[in-house]
């Protein structure tokens, strides 16, 4: 069923294009507004919250009619914490606003796609565009391949194990977007997503390693095994710019583009690999 599910819930989410109303993250930012206090306990008392209640529910419905209430919910929740719909529509706004040379809507939409980690102060325009390539990488990870792996490696609890770092995710993006960085800071969130984002970054890593110029990227990525300072982010862009180096890194428009093709190539190679495994795993 988590084969099936995974891959209903991309076709859909790509064919349709589903917009922030069919995402967890817009639907918590109501609890969000009510947080006043934060810390580390709280974050992970509230994910736990968060993972109980489709543990329950999923609970509640095993074996009956079927399944196919079960198979419903699971389907429901893949779409509600697997994509990137208001994302998408910020790149696509950042690409009409470079094409048309318009400089202040294009950093404004800049700053939204890089606003986990933002852009270095007083960098160059080359500086500028690789890391609104690193975003872009960085936001393919962190709205579908991340959560497809907590989907894929929870079993017949994947969907609980997806619905908490859905949750996680919307936390960090929620205080990027609206609080202190001294509030995020005691809130622990980047600390708890560097933690689970460790295994399926150097997953990923190995993929794009693969996909670009091996002779330089194995050997980052092999280094990367044993690194537990660096964040996951700068871990995973510095391999998947091994992959981008031949492609243009000072057009507005072409570098994102490059960026997104490399994120969708690597996500289909994932998607394929992870089909072949489960497929070989059930013949055997």
């Amino acid at each position: 069923m988590t084969l099936f599910t995974m891959l209903l819930v991309l076709i859909a989410e790509r064919l349709f294009k589903l917009g922030e109303h069919w995402h967890l993250d817009h639907r918590l930012e109501v609890l969000f507004r009510r947080i006043k206090r934060f810390s580390m306990l709280r974050t992970l008392l509230l994910t736990a919250v968060a993972m109980l209640v489709p543990f329950l529910l999923l609970r509640a419905l095993y074996g009956l009619f079927f399944n196919v209430p079960l198979l419903v919910v699971w389907i429901m929740l893949g779409l509600l914490c697997i994509g990137a719909g208001k994302v998408r529509l910020h790149y696509h706004a950042y690409l009409k606003a470079a094409s048309r040379d318009d400089s202040h809507a294009r950093d404004t939409m800049a700053s939204e796609l890089t606003l986990i980690h933002g852009v270095p102060p007083e960098c160059d325009e080359r500086e500028y565009l690789r890391e609104l390539q690193n975003a872009l990488l960085w936001i393919n990870f962190r709205f579908y391949l991340a959560p497809l792996f907590w989907f894929v490696v929870g079993g017949v609890w994947g969907p609980v194990l997806l619905v908490g770092y859905a949750f996680l995710r919307a936390w960090q993006s929620w205080l990027a977007r609206y609080m202190t960085p001294h509030a995020r800071l005691q809130s622990g969130i980047d600390a708890i997503l560097h933690l689970l984002d460790w295994i399926p970054v150097r997953l990923v890593g190995v993929v794009y390693a693969l996909i670009g110029h091996g002779e330089k990227a194995l050997p980052a990525w092999f280094a990367s095994l044993t690194d537990w300072r660096t964040s996951q982010y700068h871990v995973l862009t510095r391999l998947a710019q091994f992959s981008l180096a031949r492609e243009p890194h000072l057009d507005k428009v072409e570098t994102p583009k490059a960026a997104v093709s490399m994120a969708k190539k690597t996500s289909f190679a994932v998607v394929v690999v992870v089909a072949l495994l489960t497929i070989y795993g059930t013949l055997v």
